[in-house]
């Protein structure tokens, strides 16, 4: 099983992402998911700053697999992504059925992304039909689902989200713009002041969830780690990382220990739940709500 590290979720100016996977592109990831996913309005970087940048990492040896946007709402928004599915280096990941109907008709193999929510073995049957050799499971699927669906398309090549804030919504509404009295169009690129994310707290001051401009986060820190034995039994391919502005490297370097079992998983959860800017979360993992605590990070956050 090999390290990924999916696309920034979050907007972060341009100097800042060029920098960012820089340095990425030194750490030993087998892949390395770029471009912008979220909103048509994060426009730092263009496609054709994408495809330079993308050039860059995959000198160092790093497999580069373009991400595509989740939401689609303009001919703008169609127009960038005709330019990903028309350029020809790199792969794409389709996170909408507008990005597989367009790579499908060009027969170009590509990763289902896990907004294409795909829940059961019938829609991986058909995706796989279309042309995707790896697919991202949906955040939601509990461990034995997933390792049915595994089991019966088993010549795709599975990633897992394995860290990060999980990407659990997607609305045509911007709540970063509403939370400070904006309009969407007019929303002065508030999210450039939260490279995390804007924390969502309950009255009773308990934290909830994380807005991301369009896009719904969990407030708590997903982790799979503890698990990395039971996803390479189930054969998961790939364990994907997400990416935040704090510790970037120490949340590298830990997994990678625990996956070239240079470390304990139990010690390296007890340093992540420093890392992680809040809780460690795994509910979807066990069937739960996700915003659990289960086993291992009950412990860890101890």
């Amino acid at each position: 099983m090999a390290l990924s590290l999916g696309p920034i979720l979050f907007f972060w100016q341009k100097q800042q992402i060029v920098d960012f996977y820089q340095q990425m592109a030194e750490e030993s990831f087998a892949t390395i998911y770029m471009g912008e996913t979220v909103c048509s309005r994060r426009q730092e970087l263009k496609v054709a700053d994408w495809l330079d940048l993308a050039q860059d990492v995959a000198a160092n040896g790093c497999e580069v697999v373009l991400s595509s946007q989740v939401l689609l709402e303009s001919e703008s928004d169609l127009r960038r992504l005709r330019k990903l599915v028309e350029q020809e280096n790199f792969r794409v990941e389709a996170n909408d059925l507008a990005a597989v109907r367009l790579l499908h008709a060009k027969r170009i193999p590509f990763v289902a992304g896990q907004a294409l929510n795909i829940y059961n073995e019938q829609t991986l049957a058909l995706m796989q039909s279309l042309g995707a050799c790896r697919w991202v499971a949906s955040i939601e699927l509990a461990a034995d689902r997933l390792a049915q669906m595994i089991a019966a398309v088993p010549d795709m090549v599975c990633e897992v989200f394995g860290w990060g804030k999980l990407p659990l919504a997607y609305s045509s509404r911007c709540f970063t713009a509403r939370h400070y009295n904006l309009k969407k169009d007019s929303c002065e690129f508030k999210c450039l002041e939260h490279a995390d994310g804007l924390p969502l707290y309950t009255r009773e001051k308990k934290a909830f969830l994380t807005i991301n401009g369009i896009q719904t986060m969990s407030a708590g820190c997903h982790s799979l780690l503890a698990r990395y034995q039971q996803l390479l039994a189930m054969g998961v391919g790939y364990f994907r990382i997400s990416p935040q502005e704090q510790c970037m490297a120490e949340v590298i370097r830990l997994h990678q220990q625990v996956l070239a079992e240079a470390m304990d998983a139990e010690t390296a959860l007890s340093e992540l739940s420093i890392c992680a800017g809040g809780a460690l979360v795994n509910g979807y993992w066990y069937g739960q709500a996700g915003i659990n605590q289960c086993e291992e990070v009950m412990h860890a956050g101890a």
